[in-house]
């Protein structure tokens, strides 16, 4: 699947490195298969990865973990898991489903993309984590999952697999984009258009680039060529959420990852955050949660 390291400090990470001599930017393989690639019981263990992560359940039901939420996993599940989402797999040992790892260069560039591709590009990283799909949808994907996986296997050229990999990749996710705005419409959310999409996308890329350093949506406005408010009016039609919010979430996140996966001290964690006390991030923390950084640690453990 990958190989793992440290990343800030106790953080394990899986990078995009597959078996033997596969050369391909996306690999798709049965569950059963990941299970018996590493050590017993490392699939339980929780990661975060450096690519994206498709996981379609096809038979029995799980429990898996993203990023501290549970989600309850049966036929026709599909989870998304975007690179830096802590996730695991669940205890569950008798479910089956297909994996599909992508590396992020995979994918066209955003600011490259056409415009028709833009929003499956942009759609990836905000995609649900977890879309239950009907069973003739279900179906269908997973014949078109099994196809990708027959076809990277094929002798042709490296270039020419990509290139057939690619398509077939947005054409499942055009597939999986109309599944999800079929069940958005019927929560009446208005999607978003094509420009605010394009300014939440940039905004979102330079989040995950330095929501560290900056915490204000000025510190964003200005590099992205943008007001405040028009940044708030993109965030608001992408997400269902405020600029300032969604930032807010971002560090929490980052700060929860922390928590739980390191030993790194509060102080310290508040440090790399960003934050010039220690008391600041902790109420912070708790005006985000509801509880202090020492007291979510201490639960999550527990």
């Amino acid at each position: 699947m990958a190989t793992k390291h440290a990343w800030n400090a106790d953080i394990e990470r899986f990078d995009y490195r597959p078996p033997g001599a596969y050369g391909l930017d996306l690999e798709v393989f049965p569950m059963s298969d990941l299970r018996q690639r590493g050590p017993e019981g490392e699939v339980h263990r929780t990661h975060r990865y450096a690519f994206h992560m498709l996981v379609l359940v096809t038979r029995g039901s799980c429990t898996q973990v993203v990023d501290f939420e549970p989600v309850p996993c049966a036929p026709g599940s599909l989870l998304a898991i975007r690179p830096g989402q802590a996730h695991n797999f669940g205890l569950a040992e008798d479910w089956e489903g297909w994996v599909m790892l992508l590396r992020p260069e995979f994918l066209l560039a955003a600011g490259a993309a056409p415009a028709s591709d833009l929003r499956l590009v942009v759609g990836l990283e905000r995609f649900p984590v977890h879309l239950a799909l009907g069973d003739g949808e279900a179906r269908t994907v997973a014949d078109a999952i099994v196809q990708m996986r027959t076809d990277a296997a094929a002798d042709a050229p490296a270039q020419d697999l990509h290139a057939l990999l690619r398509y077939q990749l947005y054409a499942l996710l055009t597939r999986l984009a109309i599944a999800h705005h079929q069940r958005s419409q019927r929560g009446n959310r208005e999607p978003a258009n094509h420009r605010a999409m394009q300014r939440f996308e940039r905004f979102r890329q330079l989040l995950e680039q330095r929501f560290a350093q900056w915490h204000q949506v000025a510190d964003y406005a200005g590099p992205l060529g943008c007001t405040e408010k028009s940044l708030a009016r993109a965030t608001s039609a992408a997400a269902g959420t405020s600029a300032k919010a969604f930032i807010a979430a971002r560090i929490c996140l980052e700060a929860k990852r922390l928590l739980l996966h390191t030993g790194v001290p509060v102080a310290r964690i508040a440090e790399r955050l960003g934050f010039d006390e220690a008391t600041n991030f902790s109420k912070f923390f708790r005006r985000e949660t509801g509880c202090t950084p020492a007291e979510f640690r201490r639960q999550q453990v527990a």
